[in-house]
């Protein structure tokens, strides 16, 4: 299973672990400090994140959850303490709203050479416990590095952007990143996307690391979404069942 990972180092201790095999290309990022590591998502969850992390790090290990869809939560199983947003912590413990069935026909939407031993039909969504539940504003303290959560609903309720101010890192998860950024199931808001949007979009963003696809996107990209998301609310389309609109480097599906 070791290949099916891939280990890229952004900065001297910042690190994205990516799953590029996979037609959802999900980002996980590994964030370590002088005292604790923090990792942002666990990816799909086909494969061991925990001892790919474990051949980078040592540190005791935090786990926060951007928002608690199955493609990120997948590897949460591999670690001792997960963190979530208050709004989606029923989601994580018992309560995920989508049925087994429709996420194993999502996961192979597409083709897929899977990690040998791997067996699609036996693919279970990670459901467990918390141990920390956070919310907008909360700090996690890792060692001369502060992360600070950005609640960002609109994705999803509790869906969460974590911002390093120093650095001017943004963790933007599924609210900004090349391709097409979905607001059309019935657990999402364009409304309250839109505002997330134009809120990351009043802070100091040198840099977006996206939750899936491509790692260099621009950190300009964030005005062109809330530009194009205020051009839906202007024509009066930003309401679920619309459509997908194309805006050339990504795609808003309401």
């Amino acid at each position: 299973m070791g290949d099916w990972f891939t280990i890229e180092r952004l900065d001297g201790d910042t690190f994205a672990i990516s799953e590029y095999r996979h037609w959802e290309e999900t980002h996980c990022y590994l964030l370590l400090g002088t005292e604790r590591a923090l990792l942002i998502d666990t990816g799909l969850g086909v494969a061991d994140i925990g001892a790919v992390v474990r051949t980078v790090t040592r540190l005791p290990m935090t786990v926060v959850t951007t928002h608690v869809h199955w493609d990120h939560i997948g590897g949460h199983g591999c670690f001792d303490t997960i963190a979530v947003h208050e709004q989606e912590q029923d989601w994580l413990d018992g309560r995920f709203p989508l049925p087994p069935q429709v996420v194993r026909q999502n996961l192979t939407a597409k083709p897929c050479a899977f990690p040998a031993g791997f067996d699609p039909e036996r693919y279970r969504v990670f459901q467990g416990r918390p141990q920390i539940v956070f919310r907008d504003g909360t700090q996690f303290e890792l060692g001369g590095r502060t992360v600070t959560v950005i609640h960002t609903p609109g994705h999803s309720p509790g869906h969460c952007c974590f911002y390093e101010p120093e650095r001017g890192f943004l963790y933007a998860g599924d609210l900004i990143y090349e391709g097409c950024l979905d607001a059309f199931y019935p657990t999402t808001d364009p409304a309250l996307f839109f505002r997330s949007v134009q809120r990351i979009g009043r802070m100091d963003v040198k840099r977006v690391l996206p939750g899936h696809h491509r790692l260099d996107i621009p950190a300009t990209r964030i005005g062109e979404v809330e530009a194009a998301f205020r051009q839906l609310d202007r024509d009066g389309k930003l309401k679920q069942g619309g459509g997908i609109f194309d805006f050339c480097s990504f795609q808003i599906h309401i």
